[in-house]
């Protein structure tokens, strides 16, 4: 059996697109330039599309492009673009709200993961279903 015969193609894609949209959503939060957020921001959302293209929700997929992409793609052009002044161009955080985010985000994390563990087929492992 060859590597390439060996590889999980679909768990492959999976997770190189949930990798893109991470790095995309966490460009988002450093860039200071806010049309360079709101384009960092559409190429998220359309990794997160394609997530849901890889996972086979065609409809759900669709209407992330749509509605999510195509509602930033007008944020950016017409919201931005057309208004913008130089003042609010480029966003400046202070530590606090950093801090405040960071504390927010973690204890949101710490929920997520204590729900996800606590439903019972996540927990226990199967053995893996083969073909034929």
């Amino acid at each position: 059996m060859t590597l390439l015969a060996a590889i999980d193609w679909p768990a492959f894609f999976f997770t190189l697109v949930a990798a893109l949209a991470c790095v995309f959503a966490a460009a988002v939060l450093f860039t200071s330039n806010i049309v360079r957020m709101a384009f960092y921001l559409t190429l998220s959302l359309g990794a997160t599309s394609g997530l849901f293209f890889l996972a086979g929700a065609h409809f759900v997929g669709a209407m992330q492009l749509m509605i999510y992409v195509g509602g930033t793609l007008v944020l950016l052009i017409f919201g931005v673009m057309l208004t913008a002044q130089s003042r609010f161009i480029s966003l400046r955080t202070r530590s606090g709200e950093w801090i405040a985010a960071l504390m927010v985000g973690s204890t949101l994390l710490v929920l997520l993961i204590g729900a996800a563990f606590s439903v019972e087929p996540w927990r226990v492992a199967r053995p893996a279903d083969r073909l034929g």
